[in-house]
């Protein structure tokens, strides 16, 4: 749209200034990542523009991608069963059941032409951003980035995973778009030491990107079921190798 504003990133950051908290701890949050219109845009696309897929953990650990032909098919209880069966893996193993859209895959197979998200996807294979994530997290060699985006409902939830894929994706992020939280809402982005402690927990946040090494063990905990608004993010790795789906 012509009266959308530039896609970038806030003018103000200082790289340099998070690089140093990145170094020595493994991850950090950075604020204000973008200029009020513009995460102003990129909330609005997540609030009210997509077509989201259920999302939810298979046998395998994979996912299985429920989209609305795919529901449409299944009908209603044949899909609460696969939800319910992936809530009961997450008692023994890694699971997850969410909303997603998944960005990259989507630009790839030519989802939805023309949709506003699609600028985002791009924008984060973009130069300056990749530049920016280069810079904080010291990696070199950075190719590309891919991007999911998530609505985690009441209930929903992932379970502990640790990325453990340096080589091809040595870093994760999480930028944040949820306009309105409350601490008691859960959702948040946890991390755990080995003894499976939270050394860090950040709150779903509003135009915050938290930037992490991996692997590193972290999980999503569950959305509680008084929980007032969607927790939405754009959710994916930095990649030295080409970027595809998460």
């Amino acid at each position: 749209m012509s009266d959308a504003p530039v896609l970038r990133l806030n003018p103000a950051l200082d790289p340099a200034a998070f690089a140093q908290a990145y170094a020595r701890d493994g991850l950090v949050k950075i604020p204000d990542v973008f200029e009020p219109a513009v995460v102003d845009r990129l909330a609005g696309i997540l609030e009210q523009t997509l077509d989201w897929d259920v999302i939810c953990s298979n046998e395998a650990g994979g996912a299985e991608i429920l989209d609305r032909a795919r529901r449409a098919q299944l009908g209603p209880d044949a899909v609460a069963a696969r939800l319910h069966a992936a809530t009961l893996r997450a008692r023994t193993g890694f699971a997850y059941v969410h909303l997603g859209y998944r960005m990259t895959d989507a630009l790839v197979e030519g989802r939805d032409p023309g949709h506003p998200v699609h600028a985002l996807t791009g924008f984060l294979n973009s130069p300056a951003f990749i530049a920016f994530g280069a810079a904080v997290t010291g990696e070199t060699g950075l190719t590309g980035v891919d991007a999911q985006a998530t609505l985690h409902r009441p209930a929903d939830f992932q379970t502990l995973r640790d990325g453990a894929d340096p080589g091809h994706r040595p870093a994760g992020y999480t930028l944040g778009l949820t306009r309105q939280w409350r601490p008691d809402w859960g959702g948040q982005l946890l991390f755990h030491d080995k003894a499976g402690d939270v050394e860090h927990g950040f709150a779903p946040a509003f135009n915050g990107l938290t930037l992490f090494k991996a692997p590193r063990r972290h999980s999503v905990a569950p959305v509680a079921p008084y929980a007032a608004a969607p927790r939405l993010a754009v959710t994916g790795w930095l990649r030295k190798d080409p970027p595809h789906g998460r």
